[in-house]
């Protein structure tokens, strides 16, 4: 079982841990701009960039979410997707409060599917129910070709890493 900490404390992760190399699981999200369904995962005609993060309304994953939005728009052939158990009226107020264009940002609240399939639940401590702060790659095969768990979830990922990763993916 893959851990993570807040603050220097131990948080265990649940669900079905992918790694690099793995199918990515084919999983509905709710869209936060009109609650429509949107599928992330599987093979698609365009790479993949899922960033998860716990809540858009914490400033390390409001950073995250916009650093992630001003460089992605230069990426041909990317789809971007934020995922957290944020409503889905509170990401589209994030969204509209902060410019955010370039990515869609999906809700996983009504039934956790993303946050189990990918073995990102945090399952104990402050945060249990959301999710720990992971990045995947998937290319149009639906193969996963990077995965960056941030092992601290109050520090920000390693973004020039998952950009170069996401670039190789197109």
């Amino acid at each position: 079982m893959a851990t993570v900490t807040l603050k220097g404390n131990p948080c265990e992760l649940v669900g079905n841990e992918v790694n690099v190399g793995d199918n990515a699981p084919k999983v509905i999200v709710v869209k936060s701009e009109d609650l429509s369904e949107i599928t992330v995962g599987g093979a698609k005609d365009k790479a993949q960039l899922i960033v998860a993060v716990p809540s858009l309304d914490t400033p390390v994953c409001a950073l995250e979410t916009t650093k992630f939005n001003n460089q992605v728009a230069a990426i041909k052939g990317l789809e971007v997707i934020v995922v957290s158990m944020d409503l889905p009226f509170a990401a589209k107020r994030f969204c509209s409060t902060e410019g955010i264009e370039n990515l869609t940002v999906g809700s996983d609240f009504r039934n956790k599917d993303f946050a189990e399939a990918y073995g990102v639940l945090i399952a104990n401590g402050p945060l249990a129910g959301v999710m720990a702060r992971c990045i995947f790659v998937i290319d149009k095969e639906g193969k996963i070709t990077y995965k960056q768990l941030v092992p601290e979830i109050t520090d920000e990922p390693n973004y020039e890493e998952a950009l170069s990763a996401a670039k190789v993916a197109v």
